[in-house]
């Protein structure tokens, strides 16, 4: 059995450098898993305090070492206690195929696109105001979880009557993530620029504001002017029909396959 042999000699000496692989690929998926929630920076504390028990141990610096242990021993049921929503929400979703991104495809996308400026073009009809996001690159796990969970197939007759006066969640924003509304009512920062027009009231502050900190594409309709914008890393495209709504953001878009086919 030579081959069998050399095959098993192979593996043994390149053990160590698979199993590396395999540490580091399960730990990029957890940290971008959990990126945007609470409990990232909790997982960045504990590899933090992971390594520096490693390096005492190495060291024998016997009294940190002990000390690190007790504290390591607190923290695990601290952490079940604290994060246990974000622990039961990360466990039902192991299972789904979207733990490690959802790309749609182009019908899926075209037809989600043209539901959110048909319901942008009513809800301008019926002056009533809107903030509708969709997350691009950057998550917006933090912002979701500031809303009410919806997790609903995109359509124009669901967006327009989240934002019906007198629902509960017509005043905060809507956010639509891997082709799903996921969240009404969700609370966005507010932009501290000084040099923003006056006329414009919330939810044009709320947009331009989440649009400095992430990539979401923003679309704001106003009931006071009755028009449509659309906010992009800080840029406001004012005064959109339907159809050149629909054309803005499918620009937007081909900007991420562009980003995409570079990184690949």
């Amino acid at each position: 059995m030579p081959v069998l042999s050399n095959i098993m000699n192979f593996i043994n000496i390149w053990k160590p450098l698979i199993e590396i692989v395999i540490l580091w690929s399960v730990f990029y998926h957890i940290m971008f898993f959990f990126e945007g929630t609470r409990a990232i920076q909790v997982l960045r504390g504990i590899i933090v305090l992971s390594v520096a028990f490693f390096l005492f141990q190495m060291l024998g610096f016997q009294i940190l070492n002990w000390l690190l242990t007790k504290v390591f021993a607190i923290s695990v049921i601290a952490i079940l206690i604290i994060f246990h929503p974000e622990i039961r929400q990360g466990l039902a979703r192991i299972g789904q195929r979207n733990i490690f991104g959802t790309v749609l495809r182009e019908e899926e996308l075209d037809y989600m696109l043209k539901e959110i400026c048909k319901a942008a073009e009513s809800l301008v009809m019926d002056k009533i105001g809107a903030l509708i996001t969709m997350e691009k690159n950057d998550p917006l796990t933090a912002y979701i979880e500031s809303g009410v969970m919806i997790d609903g197939r995109v359509s124009s007759d669901l967006i327009q009557s989240i934002f019906t006066p007198y629902n509960p969640l017509h005043d905060g924003g809507l956010i639509i993530q891997n082709g799903r509304i996921m969240a009404a009512g969700c609370i966005f920062p507010l932009t501290q620029n000084q040099y923003l027009s006056r006329i414009f009231g919330t939810r044009h502050r709320a947009a331009i504001g989440l649009s400095e900190e992430t990539d979401a594409i923003v679309i704001i309709v106003s009931e006071e002017r009755h028009d449509i914008s659309l906010v992009y890393r800080g840029k406001l495209y004012k005064e959109l029909t339907r159809e050149s709504l629909l054309l803005e953001i499918k620009e937007i878009m081909k900007i991420k396959r562009e980003d995409e086919q570079t990184k690949s």
